[in-house]
């Protein structure tokens, strides 16, 4: 039996695994490279709204935690693509769950900050 983890507890490392998880651009990157690799323009492209540092930072983030590949393309002219890995893609059920409930749900969190809103004037 494996050793438990409880996210919950200040020392756990699970709380490391569930901040990258949150964190703001790794959502939006599993999510472009669920199609396949990418480029990092590509990927740029496709992620609105990103600027190249975040999208840097985040890329080498998930590479470090094992969560996308970057490999060197020799060709003309060379190129760095990135990938899911099997982790990343494990990634995938879940966030797309989270990304359902989120698309809707927006009418749900538009009301409630009209309500608070309109009791705040």
């Amino acid at each position: 039996m494996g050793k438990a983890y409880n996210v919950m507890a200040a020392t756990c490392p699970s709380r490391t695994v569930l901040h990258r998880i949150g964190a703001r651009w790794t959502v939006f990157v599993v999510n472009a490279l669920d199609d396949g690799p990418m480029r990092f323009t590509e990927l740029k492209a496709h992620i609105r709204g990103i600027t190249p540092k975040a999208l840097t930072e985040t890329l080498r983030a998930m590479e470090y935690d094992g969560l996308i590949s970057r490999t060197q393309i020799a060709a003309h002219p060379p190129h760095v693509e990135y990938a899911l890995t099997d982790l990343g893609r494990s990634l995938l059920v879940p966030l797309r769950a989270v990304r359902a409930w989120a698309e809707r749900h927006v009418p749900d969190i538009e009301r409630a900050h009209a309500r608070v809103d309109s009791t705040q004037r």
